[in-house]
């Protein structure tokens, strides 16, 4: 199941993976909160890193510069989570190759 992250997905990430854990079911997030609260993996965008150069926006605004000159940027940033303890319990197994591209293994 992919879990796409809003108010009540992220309000319920812990209920969602427990009950998708007990049903047998993948869990698979969009953030690394829910690898972190038992989904198997999380693919998405580095939100330390969004917050960081949300930062610059604010620099560049206070500095006087307008909102509407500033350019829009995508996140350049991803992150790759996984979760061993998950994937122990839907006895699963994650080839290596995949555990060396993550980067954040939770056993």
């Amino acid at each position: 199941m992919i879990v796409i992250r809003d108010y009540m997905t992220a309000a319920m990430q812990n209920e969602i993976c427990r009950i998708g854990t007990e049903m047998k079911i993948a869990v698979i997030g969009q953030q690394a909160e829910f690898a972190r609260a038992g989904a198997l993996f999380s693919y998405g965008a580095d939100i330390g890193d969004l917050f960081r150069r949300a930062a610059g926006y604010v620099d560049l605004i206070l500095k006087g510069q307008k909102p509407a000159d500033i350019p829009i940027q995508l996140p350049t940033k991803f992150e790759l989570v996984v979760n061993l303890r998950t994937a122990r319990v839907l006895g699963l197994s994650i080839p290596p190759t995949i555990l060396v591209l993550t980067d954040e293994v939770i056993e």
